[in-house]
C-alpha cells in the first residue's frame, strides 16, 4: 500500500505504479510517424524522464525497456546514449541505467542556469506573447494547484512544465532546447521537494499568478522578477533538514 505518494514509500506496489507511468507512456511510440525508431524511442525515454516516470535511485535494465516498448536493445542504446551526454541518466558497465544522484552544488548551478536562461527566455518571449495565452496559463496553474492537493506528482510535473514552456515557446527556437536540457537533469528529484515541510509555507505565496500578472501588464521587470522568484522558491529553497531527508530516501531508493 502507498502510505505518502509524494514521500517514496518504497514498496513492490509504487515501483510497479512507476513501471506502469513509463508503460503508458513509452508504448506510444508504436504511434509516432515521420521519424526513426531510435527518435522515437529518445522522445519517449525523454518525456518519461521529464514526467517523473523514473524513480531517483532505483535502476532499470537496457533489456527491460526494450522489452517495455516492444523494440530491440539497439534504439534503446542509441537513446540512452544522447540522454547521458545530456546528463539525464547514468548508464553502468553493466547496462544498468538510473537517474544521476543529486547534491547540493549541483542543484545550486542548475538553479543558477535556470535563472539565467528562463528569465531571458520569458523576456524575449514577451514581445511574441498576446493575450490570449494568459486564460491557458491560468487553468494549468489551477491543474497545478490540484494535483498537489490530490498528490499527484506525475500531473503536477506535466502541468508544471507546460505552464513554463507555454512562455518560453514565445521566445524563439533557441533557448527551449537549452531549458529543456537543464530540466532533464531535475526534473525526477521534483519529486522530493513535493512532501517536505517547506511546501506549505512557500506556497503560501503563488509566484505564478505574479507571472501571469507580469505578462497582463506586459512588464519586463516584473516578468524577470517573478521568474527568478518561481525557480528560487522552489527547488532553490532547500534546507539542511531538507537535504537529510532526501539523502535518507535516495538510499532507501537503491536496490
Amino acid at each position: 500500500m502507498i502510505t505518502n505518494f509524494f514521500g517514496y514509500s518504497e514498496t513492490l506496489t509504487l515501483i510497479d505504479k512507476f513501471r506502469l507511468n513509463r508503460l503508458c507512456m513509452l508504448h506510444k511510440i508504436s504511434s509516432m510517424t515521420g521519424s526513426t525508431a531510435q527518435e522515437r524511442v529518445y522522445c519517449a525515454l525523454k518525456l518519461s524522464i521529464l514526467n517523473g516516470d523514473f524513480v531517483p535511485g532505483h535502476s532499470v535494465t537496457i533489456r527491460g525497456l526494450a522489452t517495455e516498448l516492444a523494440v530491440s536493445a539497439m534504439p534503446i542504446r542509441e537513446a540512452l546514449r544522447r540522454l547521458t551526454a545530456e546528463r539525464a541518466v547514468v548508464l553502468s558497465s553493466t547496462g544498468r541505467v538510473s537517474i544521476p544522484v543529486m547534491t547540493p552544488q549541483k542543484l545550486k548551478e542548475l538553479v543558477r542556469a535556470r535563472i539565467c536562461l528562463e528569465t531571458r527566455a520569458a523576456l524575449d518571449a514577451l514581445p511574441a506573447l498576446n493575450k490570449s495565452v494568459l486564460p491557458s496559463l491560468i487553468n494549468l496553474n489551477k491543474a497545478i494547484d490540484i494535483s498537489i492537493a490530490n498528490g499527484d506528482h506525475r500531473e503536477y510535473l506535466i502541468n508544471h512544465r507546460e505552464f513554463h514552456f507555454t512562455i518560453y515557446r514565445y521566445g524563439g527556437e533557441v533557448f527551449v532546447p537549452l531549458i529543456e536540457s537543464v530540466w532533464l537533469q531535475f526534473s525526477p528529484f521534483l519529486r522530493y521537494t513535493l512532501s517536505l515541510e517547506h511546501l506549505a509555507t512557500y506556497g503560501v505565496q503563488d509566484r505564478h499568478v505574479e507571472i501571469i500578472e507580469a505578462l497582463k501588464k506586459a512588464d519586463a521587470t516584473m516578468l524577470a522578477d517573478a521568474i527568478e522568484a518561481d525557480i528560487r522558491q522552489g527547488i532553490g529553497s532547500l534546507t539542511e533538514p531538507d537535504w537529510s531527508t532526501i539523502t535518507d530516501r535516495s538510499h532507501s531508493n537503491v536496490s
